[in-house]
């Protein structure tokens, strides 16, 4: 893979930009398997950490193709944003993932058996060929096609009958594109938790069509899928509540500067810094979970930070987030009142910079944070099904031309 630099993402962007119409639309669904990805842009680590931005996609497709032949492309780019949206206006959906999570992890210490199948799944040794090869694809690569995720994860809960937390922190310790709202949501959506009674089934003959016959699983080796696991949190989705709203900086204030792999373009909102007594990027990629989270993920997370960190203007100081003993001594020795960052979603490193506010407030200090425009526009609508923002999209685009 490219490295994770805007200039490289840039790149791939234009190089794909011609099928993001009719091409795009028709054969986006195959899986043709590793360096095979020719059909769909694998710019999803790019935007994940704001290289590119969704707004750069948006554009490049409209330009080549116009609305209504790019409609499908457009349409996937708004899935992401959905999910960021769901998932603000939810966060005990994610504090309930990390709480189970934990459960699920100390279960297998006293259940042997259960502990061995998912050792087995997470090391591509099921006996299923398709199932194990998509282990060694993710483990091998970082990346797995969208169709694979959502047959993966189908199989993983529904054919092996293992937690669904496990494996979607299987993925989101492996995949170069994990992010917590999507990759939550993806699983919470397959199992029948997201969209209640829509539970999704890995089909033996949708697997041999959308692969092109790589794989033909037997009917039989597929588990049928009859309900979800709705049972397993009777009391429903939890309600709504506001979009956090967070504190405009202070430009009178001595201010220092985080950059972080939420968003990876720091020279736009370069504005906004003034008085700025110093700089970091923060490391965050070994908070996904409490396992091993995956070396190429690290390696990624980085490239894409000393890569902002060239573009930022900044001298920026390396930290890693974890122990915050050595955060707040950079903090202590700049002695600033104001921390400013762009937004930090719901996520682990939410939870990190959450915990430590307190400490930041016993020294005075406030966290500032620069929320993009098209996250503004587009999260207020993700409030239930994405049927909501999709029927939306047309006035969200002529709003952007407008940004």
């Amino acid at each position: 893979m490219s490295p994770l630099t805007r200039e490289a993402g840039e790149t791939l962007l234009r190089h794909f930009a011609p099928r993001m119409g009719d091409i795009y639309a028709r054969e986006r669904n195959y899986d043709q398997g590793p360096a095979r990805h020719e059909f769909v842009s694998c710019l999803s680590p790019y935007v994940r950490r704001r290289l590119v931005l969704e707004q750069d996609l948006i554009e490049a497709a409209l330009a080549s193709h116009g609305p209504k032949r790019a409609e499908k492309f457009i349409q996937e780019v708004f899935w992401r944003a959905y999910f960021k949206g769901w998932l603000e206006q939810r966060p005990t959906v994610w504090r309930d993932y990390v709480q189970g999570l934990s459960a699920d992890l100390a279960a297998l210490d006293s259940d042997a058996p259960l502990a061995d199948r998912v050792a087995a799944a997470e090391s591509g040794q099921t006996g299923l060929e398709c199932f194990d090869e998509w282990v060694h694809e993710l483990v091998q690569t970082g990346y797995l096609h969208n169709h694979a995720r959502m047959w993966f994860a189908s199989i993983w809960i529904f054919t092996l009958s293992l937690p669904w937390r496990i494996g979607a922190d299987f993925l989101y310790r492996h995949l170069l594109d994990g992010d917590p709202a999507s990759n939550t949501l993806s699983w919470r959506w397959v199992a029948g938790l997201h969209t209640r009674g829509k539970a999704y089934a890995a089909d033996a003959s949708n697997i041999d069509r959308y692969s092109r016959g790589r794989f033909r699983p037997s009917p039989h080796q597929l588990a049928p899928v009859t309900a979800g696991l709705e049972h397993t949190e009777p009391q429903g989705l939890p309600e709504r509540t506001a979009l956090r709203m967070p504190r405009a900086p202070n430009p009178t204030l001595e201010s220092a500067v985080l950059i972080t792999e939420e968003d990876c373009r720091p020279e736009d909102f370069a504005a906004q810094c003034e008085n700025v007594k110093g700089a970091a990027t923060l490391s965050a990629s070994g908070l996904r979970s409490p396992r091993v989270v995956s070396g190429k993920v690290m390696r990624a997370e980085d490239e894409a930070l000393a890569d902002a960190a060239l573009r930022s203007g900044f001298n920026c100081a390396p930290l890693k987030a974890g122990d915050p003993a050595p955060f707040l001594g950079w903090i202590d020795r700049l002695a600033v009142k104001q921390l400013l960052t762009p937004f930090i979603p719901q996520g682990p490193l939410r939870d990190w910079l959450s915990a430590n506010e307190r400490a930041l407030g016993e020294r005075g200090i406030t966290i500032c944070e620069w929320q993009r425009p098209f996250d503004r526009l587009v999260w207020p609508h993700a409030s239930a099904g994405f049927f909501k923002v999709k029927e939306k999209i047309p006035v969200l685009l002529r709003a952007l031309r407008q940004t």
